[in-house]
């Protein structure tokens, strides 16, 4: 196996037994994405020379017993919305051409602190407001969309570009591309991961977190971004935790919520199928499935768009004025759609999410993590904009992509997204697990559960490239 395709996990104990060394690790790497990056497109830019060095010293500080943890000497993808000092923060758009940090954000300078090492910026959806990354390819099928917006790191951990790397989510961001991908997506609850110095697209929405190989590996970079920071207004006040699951995987006496209305409706067979298994498979492990019914689903959609759409609109009030000609069309149109938005249904969308939190809040009493599908269906040809269900109901892509996403976004609740199977083609097939704010560990424990007995096919190796192109 060569450095590229090792976990971070599995990368992090060799580093620490000094049987790899970083330079080693962040060679493989950077040679991968020499190899893999021009026919996939995750990064923007790439900081090679800056990743050779800072793995040297990170050697060096190993060798002479100053190991900082399980990050040090790992390489890592950054969203291009997450400043790091003196580096472009472009956010995928001509708006920002010239921009460079002035500081580093929250979750780059924790991450420098456990000694990661930044191979470079990811790409994104234009200021994050998509669901396809037309940048970037699909690892699996380069025929395909990468999913959005945080397309470009999910394509780097899933085609060994990347160890591990950080996406957004507002209303999917990080688990569509994850489940499309076939890696793991971790979307915290809201406030625990500080958005300081993170390109907003919807502040009341907005999530930083974790895209990795394994469940466990998403845990160890939880670990180092979790905690409070007064520079974000909606930062939690807790206290620093180790997120690391436990090793077993009895789950005995927990209680795992199976949708009985929205997830499984307009779902494309396969994904259903896979999905149910996969929840199978936790009740053998010792789990009770407990049907739950999924409050509110019908206001899922416009809550989501009421919040979004004017939130985004106000961020981008000057530049629109001054520069709209630099926006992508599909993006400008939906910035302008939200400065036309009323006050009266902006404050309507606001009233619904509070009804929806206290709604969910009450259902979550009686499970522990609710199951379901990540997205409706796999990765579609790029290209196409509409999907047609078996009822004759036509559906945007995006729409669909979002659709299953969307309620964790509006309540705040976490959501883990980790790969559970395939289609027929060949494509990832993923299931979400959601929990009650700041119920990270028991999703982390599920997950790492189902994983331990299911382990999946989660990096794209150039031997599969070969195969599939």
């Amino acid at each position: 196996m060569r450095p590229y395709e090792l976990s971070l996990a599995a990368a992090a104990d060799a580093i620490r037994a000094r049987q790899l060394s970083p330079v080693e690790l962040v060679d493989s790497v950077l040679d991968r994405i020499a190899e893999a990056d021009p026919h996939l497109g995750a990064y923007v830019t790439v900081t090679a020379e800056q990743a050779r060095r800072s793995a040297g010293e990170a050697a060096h500080e190993v060798a002479h017993g100053r190991h900082r943890g399980p990050l040090h000497g790992i390489p890592m993808g950054l969203k291009d919305l997450i400043d790091v000092e003196g580096m472009a923060t472009t956010a995928g758009s001509r708006v920002r051409a010239g921009h460079h940090a002035p500081a580093d954000s929250t979750v780059a300078a924790r991450l420098s602190a456990a000694g990661a090492i930044l191979l470079g910026k990811t790409h994104t959806h234009e200021f994050a407001f998509g669901l396809t990354t037309p940048q970037t390819r699909n690892a699996w099928d380069r025929d395909r969309i990468a999913g959005g917006s945080s397309g470009g790191s999910a394509v780097a951990v899933a085609s060994g570009t990347a160890t591990f790397a950080l996406g957004t989510d507002t209303g999917g961001s990080i688990r569509v591309p994850a489940a499309l991908n076939g890696v793991v997506g971790l979307k915290p609850t809201y406030g625990l991961v500080p958005r300081h110095g993170v390109t907003s697209l919807s502040w009341s929405l907005d999530h930083v977190g974790p895209i990795t190989r394994t469940v466990e590996d998403a845990a160890l970079v939880l670990t180092e971004l979790a905690g409070h920071d007064p520079r974000d207004p909606a930062s939690l006040p807790v206290p620093a935790a180790d997120y690391r699951p436990p090793a077993g995987t009895d789950l005995t006496g927990l209680r795992v919520g199976m949708p009985r209305t929205y997830y499984f409706d307009h779902v494309h067979p396969e994904v259903e199928t896979t999905v149910r298994h996969a929840v199978a498979q936790l009740e053998a492990l010792g789990a009770r499935i407990v049907e739950v019914d999924i409050p509110m689903t019908r206001y899922v959609q416009a809550t989501q768009w009421g919040l979004m759409v004017p939130e985004a609109g106000a961020y981008h009030e000057g530049s629109l004025r001054t520069v709209p000609e630099r926006y992508q069309q599909d993006v400008r149109i939906l910035l302008e759609a939200g400065e036309l938005m009323s006050a009266g249904d902006y404050l309507r969308a606001q009233r619904s999410r509070t009804l929806m939190r206290a709604q969910w809040a009450r259902m979550l009493e009686e499970v522990d993590v609710i199951a379901a599908p990540s997205v409706p269906m796999t990765a579609v040809r790029a290209g196409e904009e509409t999907v047609t269900w078996p009822d004759g109901t036509v559906e945007s892509v995006s729409d669909a992509y979002v659709r299953l996403c969307a309620p964790a976004n509006i309540t705040g609740v976490p959501a883990l997204t980790l790969p559970v199977g395939h289609d027929v083609t060949g494509l990832p097939i993923g299931m979400q697990l959601l929990g009650r704010p700041l119920g990270e560990p028991a999703l982390l424990r599920v997950g790492h559960a189902y994983e331990q007995t299911h382990p999946s096919r989660a990096l794209v190796t150039s031997t599969q490239e070969s195969q599939s192109s």
